[in-house]
């Protein structure tokens, strides 16, 4: 069985405790900190930027997840690889430079992923399955925590993972937006290897089981 990947989103935990707060991610069990970078232009709010990222990879030995909501992302990969990113992801509908992104990604040994906002159509994502290391399918709007989770994501991701079978190609494929258990399972049913999950994670008192839970979906 394939193993289920969890990233425990940063944007939902008590930001005057970050350090406190990666490091009980990390004690109960995440894969990753995914953490959200905006710039209160691409999306309507603003968030971390290079230097928290550069804090949380000294409290906590864990995979991080930089996920970039913001123009122009060229501009900051090398500030964010300097900072301890292990995988960059960037929007499709940010950049007109797609291919040249992933391939600036690569050049700076880290992965490199590429995001989906709801409203994209599938016809947009086929060509970049087995460009990039990982497709992201955002199941809310992005840009604030504590959404809910849009059901019509869901045939989105099942066309994605049946195309990418029929190419033969082990894409991994991520969903973030309002992951509880309930839809954490549908999206797994759906084709998802990897889930973020921020409010049902860090508003838990014990987060342990509900990673656990959701590592428990089956794949």
């Amino acid at each position: 069985m394939k193993k289920l990947f969890v990233g425990a989103s940063i944007l939902c935990a008590d930001l005057g405790r970050l350090a406190e707060e990666a490091k009980r991610a990390a004690a109960c069990g995440a894969d990753a900190l995914h953490i959200d970078i905006m710039d209160g232009h691409f999306v309507r709010n603003f968030s971390l930027g290079p230097a928290v990222v550069a804090a949380l990879n000294r409290s906590v030995d864990l995979f991080l997840d930089v996920h970039l909501m913001i123009y122009h992302p060229f501009d900051y990969v090398e500030r964010f690889v300097e900072a301890g990113a292990d995988r960059i992801i960037f929007h499709f509908e940010a950049t007109e430079s797609v291919e040249d992104m992933i391939d600036y990604i690569r050049r700076c040994n880290v992965l490199a992923g590429l995001a989906f906002n709801p409203e994209t159509s599938f016809s947009m994502v086929p060509k970049y399955i087995g460009a990039c290391d990982l497709l992201l399918l955002m199941s809310v709007h992005p840009g604030f925590g504590g959404q809910a989770f849009l059901p019509e994501v869901l045939e989105k991701i099942r066309q994605t993972r049946a195309r990418a079978q029929k190419m033969k190609i082990d894409q991994r494929i991520q969903v973030d937006g309002g992951i509880n258990l309930e839809t954490g399972k549908q999206a797994v049913l759906a084709g998802a290897d990897e889930l973020v999950s921020g409010t049902f994670l860090f508003g838990k008192k014990e987060m342990k089981e509900g990673i656990r839970s959701l590592k428990g979906l089956s794949l």
